[in-house]
């Protein structure tokens, strides 16, 4: 246990070394010490405003010798509780380290520093012709994304962080610096540490430069919009889609409360209060036609109604802005409320039981809570809208969300498709992998953070 004096010492050290840098002001600690979907408890002692891996290394060198923990923070978009510092200790806020150091136009890869946003990269690729796919919604730090091992609109086509993280720069528990692969496209050699990290949500070391799998710009992109009769109409057009192989590059659903509820927040026009899909379709101009052809076709055997298209860039980015937007529209829906954000994967072929039986749940149990999800690879979103200051009603959102995730691991699904685990879904890892994989990342975490001072609390206890 870290003693008063430990403590206060190793605060002194760190503002000694990092001068300006390093703050004690209540509100930037406030600001460090939840994400969006969880509630305020204990703040960080202290934020630090890393600029390179070499301040990250020497202050978690620092951090290692008193015994302080350690919590890295980027944008604070997360939603299951990362950021809460169980333990107390120091924020490393790595938005600073916000530099492209590298893009390789021939060989499709970038190095990026963890501070550097989707939107930030993307923009700077467009004049090569490349682009980076893997888009949660929100403006997320690339070394969050890595960290919660994210995914979102493009996973159906382009995959998940996972599959983009060619290689990683990290700070250890010891204030080490390791770098976890080059730039060739495949390796056998060792351990895949590089996957060992993407998803360890800072509790195995702290990212600090990602090197990325690029993409061209696709020769043709079209999106549309199709609303149906039904929420299971909606899905089983898309699991027929998937099955069909069809090619998707983001299909989104969403119920027709998170539809209205868009519809007033980005003031969408034309648009009805139905359950409602999302398409876009890349390619070149002859597949996105064949594509767009097959998709009609499955939708009209649905009930959909005729596609509304989004034919300009400008249109398409007004109609993905409004579903990006949609945990902050669902919100709106009750002014003063909270929303508990909770997401899940199933199978494809148990997407359209699994979403009917939770909106029927959310119906019997009289809740407001809109689904929203990436659901071409099984994964959505409910948001458990709630007033903060009805501790009954918390319970009842509490336990709502907790029905959801285990109507999920009944079909064979995970308790979070991208959030990551956090401190909310940690006691639901053992149903899902099982005790002995647990008890394995416990001896893992044990051997690299022997202090524990790496996001403490967060995915297993020790």
């Amino acid at each position: 246990m870290l003693s008063d004096n430990q403590r206060a010492a190793g605060l002194q050290e760190l503002a000694a070394v990092f001068a300006d840098q390093f703050t004690l002001n209540q509100s930037t600690r406030d600001e460090h010490s939840h994400g969006e979907s969880y509630p305020h408890g204990p703040l960080v002692e202290g934020v630090l405003f890393a600029s390179s891996t070499d301040m990250v290394a020497q202050a978690v060198s620092i951090c290692a010798e008193f015994g302080i923990p350690v919590i890295p923070h980027g944008v604070g978009s997360s939603l299951e509780g990362h950021l809460v510092p169980v333990n107390g200790g120091i924020s490393i806020d790595l938005t600073e380290m916000a530099q492209v150091l590298e893009v390789n136009g021939e060989d499709f890869d970038c190095l990026v520093q963890a501070g550097v946003s989707r939107e930030q990269l993307n923009h700077e690729l467009r004049h090569q012709g490349l682009f980076f796919p893997i888009d949660p919604g929100a403006n997320a730090s690339i070394g969050g994304m890595s960290a919660t091992r994210a995914s979102g609109t493009n996973a159906v086509r382009y995959g998940t962080m996972k599959d983009v993280v060619i290689g990683l720069t990290v700070v250890n528990a010891q204030g080490q610096v390791l770098h976890t692969g080059g730039r060739a496209k495949k390796s056998s050699a060792g351990y895949d540490l590089t996957r060992l990290y993407v998803g360890s949500e800072g509790t195995l070391g702290i990212i600090t430069e990602i090197r990325l799998r690029l993409f061209p710009i696709p020769e043709q992109i079209s999106a549309a919009v199709c609303a149906f009769p039904t929420i299971k109409a909606a899905a089983d057009t898309v699991v027929e889609c998937m099955q069909m192989g069809i090619p998707l590059a983001r299909v989104e659903l969403l119920d027709e409360v998170q539809m209205q509820a868009c519809i007033n927040y980005s003031k969408l026009q034309g648009f009805d209060a139905a359950p409602t899909l999302f398409f876009e379709f890349h390619g070149t101009e002859s597949s996105v036609a064949e594509q767009i052809s097959l998709v009609e076709e499955i939708s009209a055997g649905h009930g959909g109604s005729l596609f509304r298209w989004a034919k300009t860039q400008e249109e398409r980015n007004e109609l993905w802005a409004a579903r990006h937007k949609a945990y902050f529209a669902g919100i709106s829906l009750q002014p003063g409320w909270l929303a508990l954000s909770t997401d899940v994967c199933v199978p494809i072929s148990r997407l359209a039981e699994c979403i009917v039986a939770a909106k029927e749940l959310a119906t019997q149990e009289g809740l407001l809570a809109p689904i929203v999800g990436h659901v071409g690879d099984g994964n959505f979103h409910v948001l458990v809208l709630h007033d903060p200051n009805d501790q009954a009603m918390i319970d009842q959102a509490t336990a709502y969300a907790s029905k959801v995730v285990e109507l999920s691991l009944s079909m064979g699904g995970t308790c979070t498709g991208e959030h990551g685990v956090g401190l909310r879904k940690k006691k639901y890892l053992p149903k899902e992998l099982g005790a002995e994989a647990v008890a394995t990342m416990a001896v893992i975490k044990r051997a690299m953070d022997p202090q524990n001072i790496l996001n403490p609390g967060k995915i297993i206890d020790i």
